[in-house]
């Protein structure tokens, strides 16, 4: 470059001194810095064009790094990230290449890579640099978005049928590993798992005894309040005295009538109604023998026989109780196996539950003064809650039903907690937010299809389930280090066939609308997918479709599907856990 120079600056001198013009050498001295400037635009050309191949290179290797990154050692992450590379670059006339990786698990995850290869001249080597380097940098970054997902899950008695139920378990528990594999940091991903039916098993007392203590968001007024079909108070209707009958007495209801009977042997065995209480014998002052047949009458559960109640003087066993303090009425001697409970020859309990065909399914036992005194233990109850609001409607004041409100048994607003129904076809319990992996595979292998389609009640907890309170605890707190998704997929198979108050889909449909119209409004970082497998020609849900995100604003990027056939159903699962598990590109 000096000589170069040099003899430049001296042919300048000669032109200065010179008198003749001479149009030749005058454009041939211009001519040289000319050739010079468009001959490195040519090489620069080049190795930008080397550039842009080694960046699409380098943003591949770092997406197929980014899955092991974690689990590799800085030489065996660089190493691997030279193999990825220098497979997918494929430029003959870019020699010297070098690649390095390192990873950052700090405030998410983030595996940076960078490459250089030199690119050989051809003008620019005349004027004496004979290559250019050129570099890149891709950085990879996930886990800045943390997801916090609800499964709301169908378990409704139509999902045995077309081998749905199965391949919803294998679906999910896909899913669950999607997820589990995108965590770097436990906390990342939290998961909710709400089966649902007409009701949700928000979990029995465990194990059942008689010194549980309910939760404060549990409304027990119609478990332990009188039935609807003998209320009053609220349009029901009762034969005289029906509370004080004895043995010998007049069956105070015709058969079957208003969800009782009376009969003159177990009712297991068929026997034919009778007009009169048995007054001597085993089923003596019985109105259903086979659930209080002799002294022995323990207060749980399976004992009661839907359709029946009962009077009984003496009970035998540990779980034998008195639920009144007046002991001229009841008293209890002894303990364990041999505790016995006697009441009063004058006083007969009478234990309620409803006929099949029955919407409630509260307890109820007076004494002959008409004030309850023995009714089923709480610790009895299967889990299973229905709607909040108020007992013949919604609550359309507070709209408990259609909200993640937490209840309020302080104010008190009796609407906002859940009333405890002991539903015959009770789903599994749901699980609250976890990660625990394992544990949630394990309830959904145990779901079973039973019961009538309530999705509003789904959706609603599995909101709940997101921001805590009744019978979810609060989730942590979000790190402001984080950007945060709150997901609920809801899966059915159904339409909505009955809720708390309703068995017209179209009054079922337009409470849930209102759920789903709460969920997104109240975050733009919520998300609801909806799901409807549709094996048995159905219509379409225009109220899953609805309530989808994006389907107004978006329909392209609607989050809605049809599925036709059970076994769309993992694949579906797949497409949205790759969705929420994606990796994006950040630079």
């Amino acid at each position: 470059m000096p000589t170069i120079w040099s003899g430049f600056h001296r042919a300048l001198r000669r032109f200065g001194r010179a008198r003749d013009g001479n149009v030749a050498i005058i454009f041939g001295l211009a001519a040289i810095p000319l050739i010079a400037f468009v001959g490195a635009a040519i090489d620069y050309s080049r190795a930008n064009s080397v550039k842009a191949a080694l960046q699409a290179a380098l943003d591949s290797t770092g997406l197929m790094l980014s899955h092991d990154a974690r689990t590799l050692s800085a030489d065996q992450l660089t190493a691997k990230a030279d193999t990825y590379f220098k497979a997918l670059f494929t430029r003959t006339d870019a020699k010297d290449i070098t690649v390095n990786a390192s990873y950052n698990g700090d405030n998410g995850s983030a595996l940076t890579v960078t490459a250089t290869a030199d690119v050989p001249t051809t003008f620019m080597n005349i004027l004496g640099i004979p290559t250019m380097t050129v570099g890149s940098t891709t950085v990879a970054k996930w886990g800045n978005k943390r997801l916090r997902v609800a499964l709301v899950l169908d378990n409704t008695g139509s999902m045995a049928d077309s081998g749905k139920i199965d391949a919803l378990k294998t679906a999910t528990s896909n899913l669950l590993d999607q997820l589990q594999n995108a965590v770097t940091t436990d906390g990342d991903v939290y998961v909710s798992i709400i089966p649902f039916v007409k009701d949700v098993n928000v979990g029995p007392p465990s194990p059942a005894n008689a010194s549980w203590v309910s939760p404060a968001w549990i409304d027990w007024t119609e478990w332990e309040g009188e039935p609807p079909i003998l209320d009053t108070a609220n349009g029901g209707s009762k034969p005289n005295n029906w509370y004080s009958v004895g043995p010998g007495s007049s069956c105070p209801f015709s058969t079957n009538s208003q969800g009782f009977r009376c009969t003159n042997g177990p009712a297991t065995s068929g026997a034919s109604t009778i007009s009169t209480i048995p007054s001597s014998g085993n089923f003596r002052g019985l109105i259903c023998p086979s659930i209080d047949n002799g002294n022995r009458k323990p207060l749980k559960a399976s004992d009661y026989y839907n359709g029946c109640y009962n009077s009984w003087t003496k009970c035998v066993g540990a779980n034998c109780r008195c639920t009144t303090t007046n002991t001229s009425i009841c008293s209890c001697t002894g303990s364990g196996a041999s505790k016995t409970c006697t009441v009063s020859a004058n006083h007969y309990e009478h234990t309620w539950r409803p006929a099949a065909t029955e919407t409630y399914t509260p307890a109820l036992a007076l004494n002959s003064s008409g004030l309850p005194y023995a009714t089923p233990g709480r610790y009895t109850w299967n889990g299973c809650v229905t709607d909040r609001g108020l007992r013949n409607s919604p609550d359309t004041v507070y709209n408990f039903d259609t909200n993640a409100a937490p209840p309020d048994p302080v104010t008190p607003r009796p609407s906002s907690l859940y009333p405890a129904e002991q539903y015959s076809a009770c789903p599994q319990p749901v699980a609250g937010l976890s990660y625990d992996w394992s544990a949630m595979k394990a309830l959904v292998n145990a779901m079973q299809p039973n019961g009538n389609t309530n999705q509003a009640i789904g959706l609603q907890l599995g909101w709940m389930s997101l921001v805590g309170g009744g019978p979810f605890p609060t989730p942590p707190p979000l790190d402001p280090a984080y950007q945060y998704k709150q997901v609920i997929i809801l899966l059915t198979d159904g339409l909505n066939t009955e809720d708390r108050w309703y068995t017209s889909q179209n009054s079922i449909d337009a409470r849930q609308q209102l759920t789903c119209n709460n969920f997104k409004a109240a975050s733009s970082d919520n998300v609801l997918y909806t799901i409807q497998v549709n094996t048995g020609g159905d219509p379409t849900s225009t109220l899953l479709q609805n309530c989808a995100s994006s389907f107004d604003t978006d329909p392209k990027g609607q989050k809605f599907f049809l599925l036709t056939s059970a076994d769309q159903i993992v694949q579906v699962f797949n497409q949205i856990g790759t969705a929420l598990t994606q990796l994006r590109l950040a630079q």
